[in-house]
């Protein structure tokens, strides 16, 4: 490594340490612990293939025999299903890890996609204004109007029943992210807009017309980069909430396949068993989907308080 380079990564490292965000994130034990739990659902989740002890996805490992096993230390448990099975006879521990992966992958991808479609409409909104403004904030607006878990209702029913099950169950997870991605934009086009109404009267934004840059330069390098800290904040509180609809939606049966569960759908595949004594079936999926959610939530509440900058003006 050169002495540029380690420079550099020195140098980065000292600004790193000075920052109020780390200085704000050592001193609180909620952040600390609540990234520590995230980071842990992660690395699982990622490393499922070789943490699991069983493949779920793989119908040669697992035996509807072996269904309903209750989970160690309870009476009729078996050594070889650390948190029992299913109805199915897959192994829990082994399906939640899978499931914990893809429910991850579609909040974060479907807010990637929510914000690349809402940030782009809120900053030509909030440059141009004008009749452009309107037209799109009234767009943003009928949207808002209805609930995402309606519009994802609607066409996930309507995708389903036109092109069958089995399509549905190569695609379900591009389909989901693609649905609640296009169904939650307002909410970044609409705090994209607020904060471009208050940059582009700057002196800096104007140096940068006088200097002859272009609309999507000065939006794009100049403007955004203004934006990153509640385009943060609210990431993470979408993250959850796209995590959440995909729950939903699969336990009303039109998220995610059987063969390839979500947490939400390990939740319903367990439900109507709750009553007859196998209630580690949906317990355990719950109990992972509740803690997830709660730390992503603690998170974005930290990141709201320390880039809120009316705390350094006291």
């Amino acid at each position: 490594m050169s002495s540029d380079t380690l420079e550099i990564s020195g140098s980065f490292r000292k600004r790193l340490l000075d920052s109020p965000v780390y200085y704000s994130f050592v001193r609180n034990p909620t952040a600390m612990a609540s990234a520590a739990v995230l980071a842990s659902f992660i690395l699982s989740s990622a490393l499922a293939p070789w943490l699991a002890p069983f493949d779920p996805w793989d119908q040669t490992q697992f035996d509807i025999m072996d269904s309903e096993i209750p989970p160690a230390g309870s009476d009729g448990a078996d050594g070889r299903f650390l948190l029992g099975t299913d109805a199915m006879g897959r192994d829990m521990l082994s399906t939640i890890l899978y499931g914990t992966g893809i429910s991850i992958v579609i909040g974060v991808f479907a807010t990637i996609l929510q914000a690349a479609i809402g940030v782009t409409v809120g900053l030509a909104a909030g440059y141009f204004g004008g009749r452009l403004d309107s037209f799109l904030m009234r767009i943003a607006d009928i949207q808002l109007s209805f609930t995402t878990l309606m519009v994802a209702i609607i066409i996930l029913a309507v995708f389903q029943t036109t092109v069958g099950p089995r399509f549905h169950e190569d695609f379900a997870v591009m389909i989901i992210i693609l649905v609640i991605g296009v169904a939650e934009w307002p909410q970044y086009a609409r705090t994209v807009r607020a904060c471009v109404l208050g940059e582009k009267k700057k002196e800096y934004v104007d140096a940068a017309r006088v200097i002859g840059l272009g609309p999507t330069r000065i939006l794009y390098r100049h403007i955004l980069p203004n934006t990153f800290s509640p385009l943060l904040v609210i990431s993470t509180v979408q993250v959850a909430n796209a995590i959440i609809t995909e729950a939903a939606l699969s336990f009303l049966g039109l998220g995610m396949p059987v063969t390839k569960p979500s947490l939400g759908a390990l939740i319903r595949n367990g439900f109507e068993f709750i009553f007859s004594g196998a209630w580690w079936i949906t317990a355990f999926p719950a109990v992972v989907l509740v803690v997830l959610i709660l730390s992503i939530n603690l998170l974005g509440d930290w990141l709201r308080d320390v880039l809120n900058p009316r705390l350094y003006e006291k």
